[in-house]
């Protein structure tokens, strides 16, 4: 089975295409300074197939992270999953961004990512929302935690071992991979963006 996995959520973008597990190309995407890194989305589809010397046509599935992350990469990745499996009439899943950082160490650990107005998005097992930062720091007490550069300060002092997914080069798209194989939703008319908070409204 092949099966093509991006992000646009997160602080890069990440085009993965396997068969199976197997890797069999990847592409990790900064932002240039001038344009949004999902800007590249489609271009790294293209250019990944093409390296492969696959077609669309020979996907089996697509596999998208649905956030919590930038509402704008929400939105990219998302849509762009949709269309592309409606129309090529395959599979396509939708894994958390936490529950992919919450494997980045090897096993499942502890997440906290800054949700802005004094909250944190916390993933322990499952996805327990928007909490407030004073009771993520009792969540937090001696254990393992994936976190993002603005609050790695904070929980450092809490966690055993916090690490910001930031600042390390991690497997993300096989990650998302191997996740995506394990769900039984994959109805691409059921993927929706994960919003935990609402989306801003611009001008309030």
């Amino acid at each position: 089975m092949n099966i093509l996995a991006f992000d646009t959520c997160l602080d890069k973008t990440y085009v993965t295409l396997s068969r199976g597990e197997e890797i069999i190309k990847s592409e990790i995407i900064l932002s240039d300074g001038e344009n949004y890194h999902s800007a590249y989305l489609i271009s790294t589809i293209v250019k990944i197939l093409k390296e492969a010397g696959l077609e669309p046509k020979d996907i089996d599935m697509i596999a998208t992270d649905i956030g919590p992350g930038s509402f704008t990469g929400i939105r990219a990745c998302v849509t762009v999953a949709r269309v592309l499996a409606q129309q090529l009439q395959i599979k396509a899943v939708g894994v958390s961004s936490l529950e992919i950082l919450s494997r980045i160490l090897g096993g499942e650990n502890l997440v906290a990512l800054d949700a802005r107005k004094n909250k944190a998005y916390v993933y322990d097992g499952k996805i327990l929302g928007a909490v407030e930062l004073e009771r993520v720091d009792e969540i937090v007490k001696d254990r393992v935690l994936i976190t993002d550069n603005s609050l790695l300060e904070r929980f450092s002092k809490y966690a055993d071992k916090a690490v910001s997914y930031e600042q390390g080069e991690y497997p993300l798209g096989e990650i998302l991979t191997k996740l995506a194989i394990t769900k039984s939703e994959t109805d691409w008319r059921r993927l929706k963006p994960l919003y935990i908070q609402p989306p801003p409204v611009f001008g309030r």
